[in-house]
């Protein structure tokens, strides 16, 4: 079950981002960021496919990165 952050998306006002979402944006974009993307945002924005990102945030999980705890 994936924890929601009072968040919201940057390019589209998704709101309540994911514990994962928010996560993948501190991993990809760096730990510091404040403002967030949804995965599709997030996909359009890195020029991959929402597939690509949903596969690196199960990686960073496998690896016990501490952002996706």
């Amino acid at each position: 079950m994936r924890k929601i952050i009072k968040a919201k998306c940057l390019a589209c006002d998704k709101l309540n981002l994911s514990k994962d979402e928010i996560g993948i944006n501190k991993k990809l974009l760096g730990e510091e960021v404040k403002e967030f993307y949804c995965l599709e945002c997030l996909a359009t924005y890195l020029e991959v496919n929402v597939e690509d990102i949903t596969d690196k945030i199960e990686e960073f999980k496998a690896e016990g990165c501490k952002l996706f705890d």
